[in-house]
């Protein structure tokens, strides 16, 4: 689009969308420690922002009600919507929106397609339309795509810049139809991006998106990137290490070398069966006045606190215990998606 700016997490918000899990998604055996974590980061994002949370049918938005009322969220801040989904990674079955010259919003609907084909999403690829049939975005637009692209796959300084891996969102899995340079190419028409830095390297154990890049690195300003980092030893060394590497041989859009900060390792964490869990500290979600941080109940969590309150200074850092969400293979900023100061969002009627 021209003129369409991407904008970074950083920038001014409206609010934040959730999807609530419920006992139809696979969140269905721990549905009461998912639906803590949920409400623990409605408390953080409502102390700053609107929170729309979209709920499955009426029956479910009012057990979400009872339940941000009994934990003492504010509940004039809270914007529901419905529609029925197969799980609640917000982040890449959420809308992604960009803003024109004049700042007014475009909401893109991107196919939804379970990460490759791996998950069913027939019902979260519907969801944006849904809400935007309800009036939840007011009159603000919404263009309909036929690309596949989740919102964790995508990383940007709001000046153009994508950060990204090729693995996940060059795969061919996802637009076989499509050449890398053809799939540039769309990005730059619809989100009006102009830089690509593609990671080739990368990976957290137990993540199955393909390596997001909400996962790995992190812009905390247009010179600055944090990322995930292993020990030597651990099975996702050798690759973070060549992320890390490859990283360093990035140049800003002025030609300087970014400002690289490590995030500390949290630690192996595992399921009842043994399997490796993706747990990081990269995963954080900006809201206006905080740094939601995923924590793990482990020492590192403290030291990425300090790191990433140095990084945004001005901004209180809240830790959110994500154990539960980890188990799904998934984290703080996966389950959540922003929306742009210019977003309105408000109740139908």
């Amino acid at each position: 689009m021209p003129g369409a700016r991407l904008p970074a997490e950083w920038e001014k918000q409206s609010g934040v969308m959730l999807t609530w899990p419920h006992a139809g998604t696979d969140w269905h055996d721990i549905l009461d420690a998912a639906e803590s974590v949920y409400i623990q980061i409605a408390r953080a994002v409502t102390a700053d922002e609107q929170l729309l949370l979209v709920c499955r049918d009426p029956a479910h938005r009012d057990h979400v009600l009872a339940k941000l009322v009994d934990a003492g969220v504010r509940s004039d801040r809270v914007v529901f919507a419905l529609a029925d989904s197969n799980d609640t990674w917000a982040r890449d079955h959420g809308p992604i929106t960009t803003l024109d010259e004049a700042g007014k919003p475009t909401l893109h609907d991107f196919v939804f397609d379970g990460w490759g084909g791996k998950y069913p999403a027939h019902k979260d690829t519907h969801i944006n339309t849904a809400l935007h049939e309800q009036m939840v975005f007011g009159d603000s637009r919404m263009r309909l795509h036929k690309l596949v692209l989740e919102g964790g796959a995508i990383e940007t300084d709001g000046q153009g810049t994508l950060l990204a891996t090729r693995s996940s969102v060059l795969d061919p899995r996802r637009n076989p139809e499509l050449s890398s340079a053809q799939i540039e190419q769309r990005l730059r028409e619809t989100l009006g991006l102009a830089r690509f830095l593609w990671l080739d390297h990368g990976q957290l154990s137990g993540d199955d998106t393909d390596a997001h890049i909400d996962v790995l690195a992190r812009f905390t300003d247009p010179g600055t990137i944090v990322y995930s980092t292993a020990p030597s030893g651990e099975p996702d060394h050798a690759a973070l290490q060549a992320m890390q590497d490859q990283l360093r041989a990035f140049r800003t859009a002025n030609g300087d070398p970014y400002r690289l900060i490590p995030l500390p390792f949290p630690g192996i964490h595992r399921d009842s069966e043994g399997r490796r869990l993706p747990a990081g500290y990269a995963n954080f979600l900006i809201t206006n006045g905080s740094l939601l941080l995923p924590v793990y109940g482990v020492p590192a969590d403290r030291e990425a606190a300090v790191i990433l309150a140095q990084c945004f200074p001005g901004r209180r850092v809240v830790p959110i215990d994500c154990r539960a969400l980890i188990a799904q293979n998934g984290s703080l900023h996966c389950v959540s998606m922003q929306f742009p100061a210019a977003v309105p969002l408000g109740a139908p009627g």
